[in-house]
């Protein structure tokens, strides 16, 4: 595995919690952190920015005490993610946040910024970059990226098109980096399955949208447990950019899931989320298409439990039916 240093033998399973918007929150990452899996949070959640530093001395105080008391099975390593599209007028207050108490791990997407990536290094953070293709993920190592996040088909939020073999095939022909896998992955098996695959670590967010420690509405967490991989709709309509949501929230919303007008990039801007502009994801939900697998809302530490059940008997089958296999003449 290319993992590097800050998350070697810190995790208890290969899984990075990916940052949802409005949705995570302090409590979700620190309950992810202690499950054993890289808990992240969008800054843009923080809201007005001033709250930015309070979740970030909430996360490093508790966590820092969780791991003082357990010292033989301390807390994984948390993250920020930070949009750098150029409308994200926080930008550079966040960054500076993020260098001030020593964010592990950053999460940049929509835009590959040297100068943040700097800014992380200066103090030994790493930097892990969204990508939806192969073409991106060169990019993103040219200006400075520490690891990729291959974002497949089937993932939620701004999901790519492409297939998850054909994508990490590409970018494993020429970069051995730290490499995360993201598109329906809400089981062990498919934990396991990404590894096999070439990807060091599991980027999972829908399944974390229906648990308790969620900032999401309860009606939300009971749409995911009730939909899905049918009832995922890829569209551009909302924030301009291509995405999979919930097709029963479009319903709510009073649209035809099946006729959706095209969107326009020019309707991305983080400069107005303050003033609760970005409806696609207080009322039109974004998920992926793994939530099938999802049958409940419950604790995070439950979620992480079951994955870690189902990821070792994965392991274990895997095993066993290596070995009944003949060599090859």
């Amino acid at each position: 595995m290319a993992l590097p240093d800050i998350l070697k033998n810190k995790l208890r399973l290969p899984v990075v919690g990916s940052p949802l918007f409005i949705i995570s929150n302090p409590d979700l990452v620190i309950a992810q952190c202690k499950a054993g899996i890289v808990g992240s949070f969008p800054a843009l959640n923080a809201r007005p920015q001033e709250k930015l530093e309070e979740w970030l001395i909430q996360i490093t105080e508790e966590l820092a005490a969780y791991d003082a008391a357990n010292p033989d099975k301390p807390s994984a390593p948390f993250a920020v993610n930070q949009i750098v599209h150029r409308s994200n007028d926080r930008l550079q207050h966040d960054v500076e946040l993020c260098v001030k108490y020593k964010v592990p791990i950053v999460i940049t997407s929509l835009g590959a910024r040297p100068e943040v990536f700097d800014a992380v290094h200066s103090y030994g953070g790493i930097v892990l970059h969204d990508i939806i293709t192969n073409t991106h993920a060169h990019k993103a190592v040219e200006k400075g990226a520490d690891g990729l996040i291959a974002v497949a088909a089937g993932a939620g939020g701004h999901a790519g098109t492409t297939s998850p073999f054909a994508l990490i095939q590409e970018i494993r022909e020429w970069y051995d980096g730290p490499l995360l896998l993201s598109g329906s992955i809400s089981t062990g098996k498919s934990i396991l399955a990404s590894q096999v695959m070439g990807a060091d670590l599991a980027y999972i967010g829908s399944a974390f949208i229906a648990t308790e420690e969620a900032n999401a509405q309860q009606a939300y967490k009971q749409m995911i447990v009730d939909s899905g991989a049918e009832d995922i709709v890829y569209s551009n309509l909302f924030t301009g950019v291509h995405g999979n949501y919930l097709k029963p929230s479009i319903k709510q919303a009073g649209m035809d899931p099946s006729n959706l007008p095209e969107g326009d990039l020019k309707t991305m801007d983080f400069h107005s989320a303050d003033k609760g502009k970005p409806k696609s994801w207080k009322e039109i939900w974004g998920c992926g298409q793994g939530i099938g697998a999802v049958k409940t809302i419950g604790s995070t530490g439950d979620l992480v439990a079951r994955l870690s059940s189902e990821y070792d008997a994965a392991r274990k089958a895997v095993t066993a039916q290596a070995s009944t296999l003949e060599p090859a003449e």
